[in-house]
């Protein structure tokens, strides 16, 4: 069975993200600086896609390389000019265009001509023994729906039934948002040269990009010298954020979490908030909510506090507590808006989800000590706008949302990104299908709830709890698969993630 993690390929990747923008203008000085001409960066890059092409599919003898008319086509005759010399059939197809190739891309054109390739329009009738595809079409600078012919290609690709490996992005994706306005290649791996894109990491990426792979094409220590906007979160960083306990700590140390949520008939929801709160480390954990549901929380959960929530208990909780959690399953009745409302009033550090942020779009605040977990639908109330327009750009969205609200905002979906009003902001590039289920964001609200009771910073809690999340789902989805994961699932494999040391 191939797991998620297995097709992120995390293992191999960069932590650092760069934009698809600032990628393009710094190739040249990159170059530049490091003495070496754009056109070695070509050969490099296609030397890193034959080598994995070699790697991955190492039984196939005969090549079909869709050139564009650009530098992604030059990495692609370049790409044709290696396998030919390593005796490999090639039958390569370029699309012609108005203007002339870029310098580079003209330069590998000549060269694979001289080793005796061919240049077949883009109409060429495709050979029925290819058993490679490589797309190098479209690039990073698409800022439209492929036109024609690259439609016609990218569809004939997809209904071809052979392996694909997309040059820097599979054709048609958007390389900073991850979003698709037409056709897109559905690679079956995906080589980005110099750095990872965002629009590899987060959006529609995952259905296209298959197997991610980076090479830096010898660039590493250029890279190291500038700050990436943008960080990718995975497993491997957890013991950065979680240490081990000290050995004679007590419960007290822990944090004093009260998750305040659950009317009548969502009692499931507070339920899980709360206990995923417990395994992720939070020392004592007080639960308000509607009286119907106190005796089921404390005989499913009998570490738990639980109260019926009223204004008194409320006050005494807030007192009491360290750190809240509102929202999961509260309902927008009077009940829930009252308790928003002492929320509101509250100057420790909270969370926010569910029908609490649902509240706080009717009457906006900004705050600096919180954190929100919205997902699209949320953060379209949020924002007053379409979901399709928080998906358009969900950096954008991420962005605008601590702009308004403050403090630190998830913004969860695939590739789920974190970002805090001082600009931070990060992709937890961690989790799977099998989390497009009821309950999972009520997980994902104790987690972090119970991180922030052990006193990190909001913005890790909020780093370190997205990667817990969907790193325990990983590790559901390797043991039974994706289809039919519960949230409830996640509960007894937390503990070992929060606890990296165990690991080494």
């Amino acid at each position: 069975m191939t797991n998620q993690r297995e097709k992120r390929n995390e293992a191999s990747l960069p932590h650092s993200v760069f934009s698809a923008d600032w990628l393009r203008q710094a190739e040249r000085q990159a170059a530049q600086e490091t003495g070496i001409s754009l056109f070695t960066l070509m050969q490099r890059a296609a030397k890193a896609a034959f080598l994995l092409a070699q790697r991955e599919f190492p039984q196939t003898r005969h090549w079909l390389i869709l050139c564009g008319h650009g530098n992604n086509g030059g990495d692609g005759f370049e790409v044709a000019r290696l396998a030919k010399t390593a005796g490999i059939s090639v039958t390569l197809l370029a699309v012609a265009g108005s203007k002339s190739l870029p310098e580079e891309a003209e330069t590998a054109r000549q060269d694979w001509l001289k080793s005796g390739g061919t240049v077949n329009p883009a109409d060429f009738a495709w050979p029925q023994d290819a058993d490679l595809i490589i797309d190098g079409l479209l690039g990073t600078g698409l800022s439209s729906a492929p036109r024609a012919p690259y439609d016609g290609l990218i569809e004939a690709i997809n209904s071809a039934s052979l392996p694909v490996i997309s040059l820097d992005i599979p054709s048609g994706l958007d390389a900073q948002t991850g979003q698709t306005a037409g056709k897109v290649v559905h690679a079956t791996h995906t080589i980005s040269f110099i750095a990872l894109k965002p629009g590899l990491l987060t959006g529609q990426a995952r259905d296209y990009t298959g197997k991610l792979h980076c090479d830096a094409l010898g660039l590493e220590s250029w890279l190291g010298g500038h700050l990436a906007p943008l960080q990718r979160l995975d497993a491997s960083q957890l013991g950065a954020w979680l240490h081990p306990r000290r050995p004679c700590s007590h419960k007290g140390e822990h944090g004093r979490l009260l998750v305040v949520g659950g009317d009548t008939g969502f009692a499931g929801a507070i339920r899980m908030a709360s206990e995923a709160a417990l395994r992720s480390g939070a020392g004592l954990v007080r639960v308000l909510t509607h009286k119907e549901n106190t005796g089921p929380l404390l005989t499913a959960r009998p570490e738990l506090m639980v109260q019926e929530l009223t204004a008194e208990s409320l006050d005494e909780g807030l007192e009491w507590a360290d750190v809240l959690v509102i929202g999961p399953g509260l309902g927008q009745k009077e009940w829930g808006k009252q308790a928003v409302e002492r929320a509101e009033n509250w100057d420790k550090p909270a969370l926010w989800d569910a029908d609490a942020l649902n509240l706080l779009a009717i009457n906006p605040r900004k705050r600096q000590n919180r954190v929100l977990t919205p997902h699209p639908g949320e953060a379209a109330r949020l924002l007053g706008c379409s979901v399709n327009e928080i998906e358009s750009d969900r950096l954008l969205s991420a962005k605008k949302l601590t702009e308004r609200y403050g403090g630190v905002v998830v913004l969860k979906g695939a590739g789920t990104l974190i970002a805090s009003e001082r600009g931070e902001m990060a992709v937890a590039d961690v989790g799977n299908a099998g989390m497009a289920s009821g309950g999972m964001g009520d997980v994902l609200s104790g987690i972090i709830g119970g991180l922030l009771a052990q006193k990190l910073n909001s913005y890790d809690a909020a780093c370190a709890g997205s990667v817990v999340h969907g790193a325990a789902a990983d590790e559901i989805a390797h043991r039974q698969g994706t289809r039919g994961m519960l949230a409830t699932d996640l509960l007894a494999v937390i503990a070992p993630l929060v606890n990296p040391d165990l690991k080494k």
